[in-house]
């Protein structure tokens, strides 16, 4: 296995090194695999001048090269200082260690209400939360429980997204108020015997939100796994008929639904686990009043890390939910309140405009490229990347961006090659599309902005990715 693996290597080499001697992109472009695809190749100079365009004008499915223009705007709009701030609001009185009243917890769209930021402790906001209210001498509450939604709209989803993506972690609901991504953590072990049930266990493990209903079975070890999800729209019920390999181990976030009531079972199992007893019912008000808060008392926080670190996030790791999270609070931020996918997208195409972005060519139903119906050009997306260069939050925005063989979503690409760690490039990929955009500093030292996108291929996306290899590869050695 090892000598195959270094013949793939060495036979991958030379075709690259082959195909770098093209005399131009145009005629690369024509001896690459996937010649039923659309392709499109944009690449400017440290002037923002045009070194290359292939179809740079004609529209294309941007996929993830799409939260490009949402966290740009983010940034600029905010400020990479932004932080949120989740406030506890009560109603009552504490006597004797009882707290007679309601709590209002009032969500601002804080995506990171989770473990990602805070070295895989998922808990570390509740926490910060329940330790402040523990400190103020609380041991029992006696009212309810309330999460106030009022900063978002009520529209939970963009136009355009699937539903079969709502099933998983990538399709979650866009709620002001949320917990763990808004998703459950499953993990299936097929350690029994061929013919029986997989064992089941899931984060947050306290919680009886979700029901799953288990019909998965252990397969024979050489067998494919197969994998089964299905949950209904608007249930927490999620049937699981996956077929496991024996010894197979599955781990898969799952999409749940009212995502403010799954922040409030949550917390509220917490504060049990915490010592702080409950007899609480759940609420959810709509209303975000300006005053409303002046009238109650606050009775603990939560400020979240810096927005320059959201976005890295988000850039680096892809992250759908985080992006339009941010997209709505811009909305609100910006556009007023309540927030709303359109407001946000309107703000998202004013900051492009301002950029030189041709905004005519700029289609967008959702912030993070999920959605069917966005449209771009790779020309926009190459003007887009240049432009912040001058921008205030350039460094931020730069070091947001995945390296290559190193981190984020392509950790895993250009290692050995002479690619590795001098691409700085925003994946993208929805079924049919493969898009890659950033920055890429060459072998005489130059730094260059490409957008190179693939449109309507067909099969698998490792050649699509090789072929992307190859043309930074002629890009490097031509610069």
């Amino acid at each position: 296995m090892r000598y195959i693996k270094i013949i793939f290597i060495l036979f991958i080499s030379v075709f690259i090194s082959v195909n770098s001697a093209a005399q131009d992109v145009a005629e690369l472009l024509q001896i690459l695999p996937n010649q039923e695809a659309f392709w499109s190749l944009t690449v400017l100079d440290e002037t923002g001048s045009e070194l290359e365009n292939f179809n740079s004008d004609k529209l294309i499915i941007p996929a993830s090269n799409q939260k490009l223009f949402t966290l740009a705007a983010v940034l600029d709009r905010l400020g990479s200082e932004y932080r949120f701030y989740t406030n506890i609001y009560g109603n009552g009185q504490t006597t004797d260690s009882v707290y007679y009243g309601d709590l209002i917890i009032r969500g601002v769209g804080d995506p990171s209400i989770s473990g990602f930021l805070y070295d895989e402790d998922r808990y570390f906001v509740f926490k910060n939360l329940g330790e402040q209210l523990k400190a103020s001498g609380i041991k029992k509450i006696e009212g309810d429980l309330i999460a106030n939604i009022g900063f978002f709209d009520n529209h939970k989803f963009p136009i355009g997204w699937d539903w079969y993506d709502m099933s998983f972690y990538y399709g979650v609901e866009v709620a002001p108020l949320s917990f763990n991504n808004n998703a459950v953590d499953l993990i299936v072990n097929a350690n029994g015997e061929v013919g029986s049930t997989p064992e089941i266990s899931w984060f947050p493990e306290n919680t009886n939100y979700v029901e799953f209903i288990n019909k998965q079975e252990i397969v024979v070890e050489n067998r494919k796994y197969d994998e089964d999800y299905q949950k209904g729209l608007g249930l927490n019920s999620i049937y699981l008929g996956s077929k496991l390999p024996k010894g197979y181990l599955e781990k898969e976030s799952l999409a749940i639904t009212h995502a403010e009531s799954y922040f409030l079972d949550s917390f509220d199992t917490y504060l049990n686990l915490i010592g702080i007893e409950t007899n609480s019912t759940f609420e959810v008000q709509h209303d975000n009043i300006s005053d409303y808060w002046v009238n109650y008392k606050m009775m603990a926080s939560h400020s979240s890390k810096s927005l320059s670190k959201l976005v890295e996030w988000a850039n680096k790791e892809s992250d759908n939910f985080y992006t339009e999270m941010l997209l709505k609070t811009l909305a609100s931020e910006k556009q007023g309140i309540p927030g709303t996918f359109e407001n946000g997208i309107k703000e998202v195409r004013n900051f492009l405009a301002e950029q030189g972005v041709d905004t005519n060519l700029v289609k967008m139903n959702d912030g993070s490229g999920l959605a069917m119906g966005n449209y771009t050009t790779t020309g926009n997306i190459s003007v887009l990347l240049y432009s912040m260069k001058s921008h205030d939050e350039w460094n931020v925005f730069y070091d947001s961006f995945p390296v290559a063989g190193i981190d984020g979503s392509i950790a895993h690409r250009f290692k050995g090659t002479e690619l590795y760690n001098n691409i700085r490039a925003k994946t993208g990929y929805v079924s049919g599309v493969r898009t890659l955009s950033g920055y890429m500093t060459t072998r005489s030292g130059k730094q260059i902005v490409f957008s190179i996108a693939t449109n309507h291929f067909a099969g698998k996306v490792r050649p699509v990715d090789n072929s992307h290899q190859q043309i930074l590869q002629y890009l490097y050695e031509k610069y």
